[in-house]
Formats: C-alpha cells, sequence, structure tokens
C-alpha cells in the first residue's frame, strides 16, 4: 500500500514537486511506484495560459477547484473548466488550458511519468525511454 500526503510532499518542496511558467505539480505518484500510471495534483496560476501536447502520454484531469477553460487547437472547440469538470486527452489532443481563477486539477498520465520530465517548446514531455538515453 502506497500512503502519501500532499501537504507534506508539498513542505518538503523535494523532486516530486515541479515548478515551470505559472503552474506547479506535486506528483503524488510516479512511474517507479509501479502503478501503471502517474498521479499528480496540479495548481495553475489565475490569469496563465498554457499549450500542452502530450505526443507520448495519455492524459486524464479532473478540476477540483477554480474556473477557466480548454481550447482543442485542431478543431477550435473551447469548453468550460470548472470544480467537477473531467476531460481526457485521449487523441494526444494538442490543447490551450487557461485559468481565469487558479486551477486546482488531479491529473493521471499513462504512461507514468517518472518525475524528471519538463514540458518541451512544443508543450509535450519526452518519452520514458528518450529520458533514459538523454
Amino acid at each position: 500500500m502506497i500512503v502519501r500526503d500532499l501537504n507534506k510532499i508539498i513542505e518538503a518542496n523535494g523532486e516530486r514537486v515541479v515548478s515551470d511558467a505559472k503552474w506547479r505539480s506535486v506528483r503524488m505518484l510516479l512511474a517507479d511506484d509501479g502503478m501503471g500510471f502517474s498521479f499528480h495534483i496540479t495548481y495553475l496560476e489565475a490569469g496563465s495560459e498554457h499549450t500542452f501536447e502530450y505526443k507520448n502520454h495519455f492524459e486524464s484531469v479532473f478540476c477540483m477547484k477554480g474556473s477557466g477553460s480548454i481550447t482543442d487547437i485542431a478543431t477550435g472547440e473551447t469548453h468550460e473548466i470548472k470544480q467537477g469538470v473531467m476531460y481526457a486527452l485521449n487523441k494526444h489532443d494538442r490543447h490551450i488550458l487557461r485559468a481565469d481563477e487558479e486551477l486546482v486539477m488531479a491529473c493521471c498520465f499513462n504512461p507514468p511519468v517518472t518525475g524528471k520530465e519538463v514540458h518541451r517548446e512544443d508543450g509535450s514531455y519526452a518519452a520514458a525511454e528518450d529520458l533514459e538515453t538523454a
């Protein structure tokens, strides 16, 4: 059984807390936990806008707090994000995520991230095997 306390992970501010331009992700489960997915709590600053495209991962996201929107770049379709809304990037969808208020999101990635990933210029994470050879 794996039991982790979000508050303790944040307080330790170690390798499980990853930050970038106007977002912070707390990695509760990673690839080395052996669960077949990774689980993160991600905070996006109010007023921020992010373009992501997870070419090597599928992601499912549940909004726990805040409001904003997500736009599918391929279709131009925009959906409201608010507490209780889930979206799944089942086609490695390139998207723009906007936070009108601070967004607090619960995120699952498959395959799981290792914790070493950073967003590349195109908004994606490298595949795990590419991280091992870097």
